[in-house]
């Protein structure tokens, strides 16, 4: 059975955020992962995860200005020194809470930058972070967003996202697949997760509509995991969705997926 981690920026929103490492562990997680550690001490965040037996499976590069509505920086072509310069501190992070690869994700271009424009500098910036990521060991990955939630983003498909990957030039660059956002852009999930699975290192979920649980929506995510485990897939799933309620309540899902692959196995 897929192996699941906790999404601690949307998950268990109830308690601060610190108290989250605990909730996630007692709730029977044994991975995390959250968008940024930056507002927080990476010793804090170790000891955290040390004193819960919890492992960091992802964390993202700085994303610019989050609370101003900005969504990664990769693709603004007059930020790309800020861009190395989150890179260096990411990887600052990553090597201090033992993290294998971190997300970029790459924003919505402002006025005046085309679309042209846009994926050459996405291009450039993503050579060079894989590049300084692969030195310390560390996967870079790249994430399709779509564009409902997040209107004007750069990348929304998977062939997007590849294309932009394959561009690169480098072995250190993989697909983020959220299967909640290429649902709503694609759909096709079995296929598209088959077609690409060689260059998927990490995926997220969430049902759709409304972003919540997995069995809240129209995605038969029994039948994923399922294909999942067939495919062979060995990383941890990203629980990146609203509780529809509170996040223990709404964890029947990942019974039922537990009790299931018990059955099977």
């Amino acid at each position: 059975m897929p192996k699941f981690a906790a999404n601690l920026t949307m998950l268990f929103n109830e308690v601060p955020f610190l108290d989250r490492f605990a909730a996630a562990a007692e709730a029977g997680f044994d991975a995390v992962e959250f968008l940024f550690p930056y507002p927080y001490k990476a010793a804090e965040l170790a000891e955290r995860l040390a004193a819960h037996n919890l492992k960091l499976v992802l964390h993202n590069l700085p994303a610019g200005n989050w609370e101003g509505g900005e969504r990664g920086i990769a693709c603004l072509p007059d930020r790309k020194g800020e861009f190395k310069e989150g890179v260096g501190r990411a990887i600052e992070y990553a090597k201090a809470l033992n993290v294998p690869q971190l997300n970029c994700l790459v924003g919505i271009p402002t006025a005046g930058v085309d679309r042209d424009t846009a994926l050459a500098t996405i291009v450039e910036n993503l050579r060079y972070a894989a590049g300084e990521l692969k030195r310390e060991g560390i996967r870079l990955l790249v994430e399709p967003c779509n564009s409902y939630d997040i209107p004007g983003f750069a990348l929304n498909r998977s062939a997007e996202a590849l294309d932009v990957i394959e561009k690169t030039g480098s072995d250190n660059v993989f697909l983020q697949y959220d299967i909640y956002h290429m649902q709503r852009m694609e759909g096709e999930l079995a296929a598209t997760i088959k077609k690409h699975f060689a260059k998927i290192a990490h995926i997220q979920l969430a049902d759709n509509p409304g972003r919540n649980e997995p069995g809240t929506g129209e995605i038969n995510y029994p039948f994923l995991f399922d294909l999942l485990d067939t495919l062979g897939y060995e990383g941890h799933i990203g629980c990146e969705y609203k509780p529809r309620t509170t996040t223990v309540e709404g964890l029947g899902w990942l019974r039922s997926a537990q009790q299931r692959a018990a059955e099977l196995a």
